[in-house]
């Protein structure tokens, strides 16, 4: 008997150990600069198991949170015939499979409908129902945030207004002032201020039952409590009725100014359910964490000290189901206990090393995932690209010399058409899952909705260029309109016609363009 108890006490520190060390061995790796592929051996969940505060729910589209996972990430739903399909890993520890994805709703869509917790728990997130603020909501479609991680391209969960999952029976999640600690890896490109894109503890039934009774991050540009400064989004708490950056609810940290609009954002909260939370950001490409707040629960009203969770989980809602926010969600967890500083560096360090938004390997084709810029052969204008400009697309010059934000805003990912497999779509390099579409025949730059309207705007047919250089692009639900550029904008076109972007001057040379390779590294 002591032989037996000796044994797992030993194999419990010799485990937690090897975690602990695999975690360091990450931040060294990374401040020394060893290659990522050498520095990702101990993932998130292992990092929290080693501090002694182990994930009670894990969950991700895009990869493995424990370098032991072997098992489904999530399921979707095809519209053509209702069958489901789960998508798991390429190997244990390691990255979605979004080729079977692809294959499984090639010539249909498909939507997310069970997104798959990690952790021995098995708190699997489904579509949310009704709630005391909003109708039952829809599941988010699975191809609307292509995005590369580890080198490898998966899928990333955007959620539009009226998507929302939940589960609200689970199993080890903190209730009635227990603590916890949580992180979601999301983008600052794709929020609004409406209420609530949040990730964590809330009630179970879907309605609202007072302050406390929630714990979660929130993240976006809603600036409940004034002041909020600068023009976010923030990551804050959502503790029930009210987003907190502070004790006193509003921001008490005027160099808080938010995460501007990062691609890739990991936001924190940690609460001990009692008398203390603690809220962290940081990039999720490189560098650490940055604490904005750190100290007493609310105090400028009552029912949050101590806090009395319920423990349900909820992703992209408040938790009444307010569901009028956007957002974008790659991976998170949850766990039993307030995990160290140290461990969430060692976390933030291998969300750094996967490489979120990292180059997919392949440039200048119209092959998807090829990574391109698109450069007119106008006389007057061949220095001119296709860049976007506050959500509209537009020519502009680009050199060698311009900034990285322009040359950022004048690459694209080809991916396959958003309509039709053997056409293309063009998503913004640095506003993941935002596409090139037209409304009212002006080329914008939009999140993907996954409506039937907005997937036939966004794809685009390519044939020999009209002047008989490079490519056009015809638009794929008005064939007879090309891209083209005319006074610095970009319309779909045709020649001639009774718009004046229509004009038949130059026509053939403005609906000519040449696929180059990036501007943006």
């Amino acid at each position: 008997m002591y032989s037996h108890v000796y044994s797992g006490v030993y194999s419990r520190l010799r485990t937690a150990a090897l975690a602990a060390l695999s975690a360091l061995v990450t931040v060294l790796a990374l401040a020394v600069g060893i290659p990522q592929a050498q520095a990702a051996s101990s993932l998130p969940c292992d990092v929290y198991a080693a501090a002694g505060t182990p994930c009670v729910a894990a969950h991700s589209l895009a990869r493995a949170l424990y370098s032991s996972y072997n098992g489904s990430l999530y399921q979707v739903q095809r519209a053509s015939d209702g069958a489901t399909k789960d998508i798991g890993l390429l190997t244990a520890g390691g990255y979605a499979n979004a080729a079977a994805q692809d294959s499984f709703c090639a010539g249909t869509t498909c939507i997310i409908t069970k997104i798959y917790d990690q952790s021995s728990r098995h708190n699997d997130l489904t579509v949310e129902g009704a709630g005391g603020a909003g109708a039952a909501d829809v599941g988010a479609p699975a191809d609307a945030l292509p995005v590369t991680v580890g080198g490898h391209q998966v899928y990333g969960l955007e959620i539009s207004a009226g998507m929302g999952y939940r589960d609200n029976s689970t199993s080890g999640v903190a209730t009635n002032g227990g603590a916890e600690g949580m992180y979601m890896v999301t983008s600052g490109t794709h929020v609004n201020g409406s209420c609530c894109f949040d990730y964590g503890n809330a009630e179970t039934n879907n309605k609202d039952t007072g302050n406390g009774h929630m714990d979660a991050i929130n993240f976006g540009t809603e600036c409940w409590f004034s002041p909020c400064y600068g023009q976010g989004p923030w990551v804050q708490a959502d503790l029930e009725n009210g987003l907190f950056q502070s004790n006193l609810g509003y921001s008490t940290n005027s160099s808080n100014t938010g995460t501007g609009a990062l691609p890739f954002v990991t936001a924190l909260l940690k609460n001990n359910g009692q008398n203390h939370f603690a809220l962290k950001w940081g990039n999720a490409q490189s560098g650490g964490l940055t604490t904005t707040y750190s100290g007493s629960e609310p105090t400028n009203a009552g029912g949050y000290s101590p806090m009395h969770q319920e423990g349900a989980i909820v992703l992209g809602t408040g938790g009444d189901n307010s569901n009028g926010s956007i957002g974008s969600f790659f991976e998170g967890v949850m766990t039993s206990g307030i995990p160290t500083d140290a461990a969430d560096n060692s976390v933030q360090a291998n969300i750094v090393s996967v490489g979120y938004g990292g180059a997919t390997g392949s440039t200048g084709t119209l092959t998807p995932g090829s990574e391109i810029s698109l450069r007119a052969t106008t006389s007057c204008c061949t220095s001119d690209y296709i860049r976007h400009q506050n959500n509209t697309a537009v020519v502009s010059a680009i050199t060698s010399s311009s900034s990285a934000l322009d040359k950022n805003d004048a690459t694209w990912i080809v991916r396959r058409g958003l309509a039709d497999a053997s056409c293309v779509s063009f998503e913004s390099r640095n506003y993941p899952g935002d596409f090139l579409r037209h409304y009212n025949y002006q080329l914008l730059r939009q999140p993907m909705t996954g409506t039937t309207q907005f997937r036939q705007d966004a794809t685009f047919c390519p044939t020999t260029g009209k002047s008989g250089t490079g490519t056009s692009f015809a638009s794929y639900n008005y064939p007879t309109k090309f891209i083209r550029h005319y006074d610095y904008n970009v319309y779909i076109a045709s020649d001639g016609g009774s718009n004046t972007w229509d004009s038949a001057t130059s026509w053939t040379d403005d609906t000519s363009w040449v696929v180059s390779a990036p501007w943006a590294p």
